[in-house]
């Protein structure tokens, strides 16, 4: 099996008898004992209380209770969201050594419907700054090549879900951290419209930026961990409701003038990706149409990162003023960014937030949805800081946050140098069920992304899976 497999046929098999969430946990567990050490995914690993919560979930469906398409699976969690009784790390020396009084409102909904917690994954500190090697514990690393950059902030959950570590993963989107991971590490990455997962329970980085979202491996396993997660879809029914239909009738808008804000800086391999995937989407029945009237990109950029900026700060000026030392160097360089700002600054940029989404409002009003690149350029290696410091601006990402709309990264293939190479959809608000259906339509067209070398299934697995490869 070149692929891990899915929480669809795991689900099928659970379902079936052919496998228990014990057995599921275990084979997950025992990779990540002999996998783990390659891509320093997991801060914690929770063997024992994700065994007993395997054995919850053997025994309802026992008794005959099924709580749905999370049921016996096995996720992991950015190590920015509250788990009771364990210490939210936030992959910082900053924070109090407390353990939580209660999970956050995320793991409480996976927990009730069943869902295993194998462990609490790396991050960058707070979910800013990069990459970096002056804290106490390791930065996550790329499993398609451990040398590049696996994304971020959502990196450890990003390497674990694409290295077949977790069946889903759970993070944190500010500025593009759920999207990001997805796109260099080939995976379905969804930033729902904004507060339909809540928040709570949450450490915030902005406010009025912070999203929280699902790393799958496909887009239908997207869909079901939005099941559990998300706010009940818009008009009632399953976030995967419109998944298996045609594209027909429907109107894609392309982003052009987004990707000429990049300036000449597209990776070429990127190019030819998205116009692959353009002209599967238009194969498959849609409708591709060019967008007028834009607001500026670098506008957006721009507007996104002063808020950003501001409330970052607000969440952390007493640590800057108590313990900066404490703080990764290029954490404390971002969040002390934000002293510089005024009031006034901060209200001007909440005036042009409100005056460019009207714009992109009339811009978008014609189509279901839009489609652009993610990333400019390919993964970079992790040890290279000023191309790290040069990615986080390389890319398609924030103006989605400011907007607040359902956006998706997914993969569309692979880089001769053997990195994933992505595209990224967005729809109106509450959007989601539509988005899912595009992005499943293409993922159709083009085939699911495999597993990366040397993490295939069957290869770095001591025991495979039933097969199970019928699409329900």
């Amino acid at each position: 099996m070149t692929c891990c497999p899915t929480i669809a046929e795991a689900g099928r098999l659970l379902r079936a008898g052919a496998i228990t969430s014990v057995d599921l946990t275990r084979l997950h567990l025992d990779r990540i004992a002999r996998l783990d050490d390659r891509i320093d995914a997991y801060l914690t690993v929770m063997e024992e209380p994700a065994l007993s919560a395997a054995e919850r979930a053997d025994a309802a469906f026992r008794a005959g209770v099924d709580h749905g398409p999370m049921h016996g699976i096995p996720y992991c969690l950015k190590d920015i969201f509250d788990v009771a009784g364990m210490v939210t790390t936030c992959h910082s020396r900053i924070v109090p050594e407390e353990p939580a009084t209660a999970d956050a409102a995320v793991v409480a909904r996976l927990a009730a419907a069943g869902a295993v917690l194998l462990g609490k994954t790396a991050l960058h500190e707070f979910g800013t700054g990069g990459p970096t090697f002056d804290l106490p514990f390791p930065p996550a690393r790329n499993p398609w090549n451990r040398d590049h950059h696996p994304g971020g902030s959502t990196s450890g959950s990003g390497a674990a879900v694409a290295a077949g570590l977790a069946m889903a993963g759970i993070g944190t989107d500010t500025l593009g951290s759920v999207r990001s991971p997805a796109t260099a590490c080939g995976l379905v990455g969804l930033k729902p419209t904004y507060d339909a997962v809540p928040r709570r329970g949450c450490f915030p980085l902005a406010f009025s930026l912070d999203h929280v979202g699902p790393l799958t491996r496909t887009v239908d396993d997207c869909a079901r961990v939005m099941d559990v997660i998300a706010e009940p879809a818009r008009g009632g029914g399953s976030y995967g409701a419109e998944l298996g239909r045609d594209l027909e009738g429907l109107r894609i808008g392309t982003l052009d003038a987004f990707h000429a804000a990049a300036g000449g800086a597209i990776d070429p391999e990127i190019e030819a990706g998205f116009d692959n995937a353009l002209a599967a989407l238009r194969d498959a029945g849609a409708e591709i149409v060019a967008l007028d009237d834009l607001p500026p990109f670098d506008a957006l950029q721009a507007t996104a990162l002063t808020i950003h900026r501001a409330e970052a700060h607000t969440v952390h000026r007493a640590w800057l003023a108590e313990r900066p030392d404490d703080y990764c160097a290029i954490s404390r360089e971002k969040l002390q960014a934000g002293a510089a700002l005024s009031a006034s600054d901060f209200i001007v940029a909440q005036q042009a937030r409100a005056e460019l989404i009207a714009r992109y409002r009339r811009a978008t009003a014609a189509v279901d949805a839009v489609v652009g690149l993610s990333s400019f350029t390919l993964p970079c290696r992790i040890d290279d800081p000023a191309a790290l410091a040069a990615t986080y601006r390389r890319h398609m990402r924030t103006p989605f946050n400011l907007l607040g709309d359902p956006t998706l990264s997914m993969p569309v293939g692979v880089s001769r140098t053997g990195l994933p190479l992505a595209v990224q959809l967005s729809a109106p608000a509450y959007g989601e069920a539509r988005l899912l259906r595009i992005a499943d339509g293409l993922e159709r067209a083009l085939g699911r992304m495999n597993a990366p070398p040397g993490f295939a299934w069957e290869e770095a697995s001591s025991t495979a899976l039933p097969d199970s490869t019928t699409r329900s």
